[in-house]
């Protein structure tokens, strides 16, 4: 699909380009997800700090000019030579780690108003306004809700949702408000259902680019709203052109193969106890993956404001494809099972 997506009305080498950078950035995930994955549980707690406080450091210095590099007015990049990446990626699976351990250490805490609202809090507050000076409003929210999903999990009071929710909401108002894009964005999503000749050029595309698929699609590969009629149609609406190349059966498959992933996720949550630290690491990361994918399908289906959230797994992108299969390696071996004890085996089975 990357290759597929990555034509163009004026066919080049950039199409061979996307692919063999797509199979590079796929070789390291998979090589990193096995690595993560052979790591031994205990391990990672005490790797959390170290690698939440290396992402801190790493959004710090894509402030800084010169090292941060800006695109289309954001300053979301770090290049080190000839590598690139985005240190906001790497905090969807930093905060989740970090806060699962400091839940899980002070999880008799969590009911006290000061130690159980503020500490688990503090990572949360420097991560979501580092990545908001980039400026992306929308991975930080994200980061937020990530924040949220790990707190509920391992029983964050639900008074201490209420008060944070209503701290909250003013600056997100303040911030949408105060930046004329994100109005534009938010009144372009109504005029798409409300008045459809003022709509965004990139919500029609979207829309028509699955309105022309059918059934089964045009085919792979034969698409023609890739070529050069939808923007950024190999990265975040990279699922519009599943809809038209492999129709609508081709999206409830993709949508289908989602839901067996999270739900075999769960399954093996099932082996870990609740409110550990594996448990509410593993349940955070595999929903972090989950609401990616539906955020991404929301806003290509103009059901939600647009927002640059890549589809994982699918859309072309080093540092998102990476992170999205390291993931999956870190949900592998936080719900292993440790080798069994012999004695307690045999044990089990009536023979000691």
């Amino acid at each position: 699909m990357v290759y597929s997506a990555s034509i163009t009305s004026r066919p080049t080498e950039f199409e061979q380009v996307y692919l063999s950078r797509h199979l590079v950035f796929l070789g390291l995930g998979l090589t990193a997800a096995a690595v993560a994955s052979a790591v031994p549980v205990r391990v990672w707690p005490r790797l959390a700090p170290w690698l939440f406080l290396a992402t801190i450091v790493l959004l710090v210095l894509v402030l800084v000019p010169g090292l941060g590099t800006k695109v289309k007015g954001a300053q979301r990049w770090i290049r080190f030579g000839p590598i690139s990446g985005q240190p906001s990626e790497l905090a969807k699976i930093a905060l989740p780690l970090f806060l699962a351990a400091v839940i899980a250490r002070r999880r008799e805490r969590l009911g006290s108003w000061v130690h159980g609202l503020l500490q688990p809090s503090i990572p949360i507050l420097i991560v979501v306004p580092l990545v908001l000076f980039e400026p992306d409003l929308g991975t930080s929210l994200f980061l937020a809700t990530l924040g949220g999903v790990a707190l509920f999990c391992g029983g964050w009071p639900v008074r201490n949702f209420i008060l944070g929710g209503a701290l909250c909401v003013p600056p997100v108002v303040y911030l949408v408000l105060r930046k004329p894009y994100q109005m534009q964005r938010i009144s372009g999503f109504v005029d798409t259902w409300v008045d459809w000749t003022n709509a965004p050029y990139q919500l029609k595309q979207s829309l028509v680019t699955l309105g022309s698929s059918g059934v089964w699609g045009t085919g792979l590969g034969r698409g023609i709203q890739k070529l050069s009629f939808l923007p950024e149609a190999n990265t975040d609406f990279i699922f519009a052109v599943i809809g038209e190349e492999l129709g609508l059966v081709g999206m409830l498959t993709i949508l289908a193969v989602w839901a067996a992933l999270y739900l075999v996720g769960l399954q093996l949550l099932n082996r870990l106890e609740r409110g550990s630290f594996e448990y509410i690491a593993a349940f955070t990361l595999l929903t972090q993956l989950f609401l990616q994918m539906g955020i991404n399908v929301a806003v290509v289906t103009a059901m939600v404001p647009p927002k640059g959230i890549p589809h994982p797994l699918l859309s072309s992108g080093g540092s998102n494809l990476v992170v999205s299969i390291l993931t999956l390696g870190l949900i592998v071996g936080l719900t292993r099972r440790p080798a069994a004890d012999p004695e307690s085996v045999l044990r089990e089975q009536g023979c000691v």
